[in-house]
């Protein structure tokens, strides 16, 4: 059977949720008061026993519940909200693209002006140690 197949692999959904929030096996482990492999077993596990999944939601700082109906469908429409909430009314009200007073893309360059600047002069540097000997 695949993983399509199983909706319900709380292991999978363990995994992704500990993905989304950006956090790595050990540090999960960690929290748990276990090691990498506990956690990768976990993981792999298609059931798991409410004690420990209460301790596991705690440590992903979610509850059983959204552990337990966690769906790739529902996180993207989650993300898609809130994206096109904060692009229309501002993330609280307080940020507008419209009120945005530069362009970021501007900054970009220059940054990369910048280190491209420093970038010369190291090699300029250098060039005149190699002379020098």
């Amino acid at each position: 059977m695949s993983a399509a197949t199983k909706p319900n692999h709380i292991g999978r959904k363990i995994s992704r949720i500990r993905e989304l929030k950006d956090m790595k096996q050990e540090a999960l482990a960690q929290a748990l008061g276990t090691n990498q492999q506990a956690i990768s077993a976990i993981e792999n596990s298609e059931t798991i026993d409410d004690g420990k999944l209460a301790d596991i939601a705690k440590a992903l700082g979610v509850s059983v519940e959204a552990i337990k109906n966690f769906t790739e469908e529902n996180m993207i429409s989650y993300f898609n909200n809130f994206y096109d909430n904060s692009i229309s009314n501002g993330v609280n009200g307080i940020f507008s693209p419209s009120h945005c007073s530069f362009n970021p893309l501007d900054k970009v360059i220059e940054l990369y002006e910048r280190m491209l600047q420093a970038e010369k002069e190291k090699v300029e540097y250098l060039e005149k140690l190699l002379k020098e000997k």
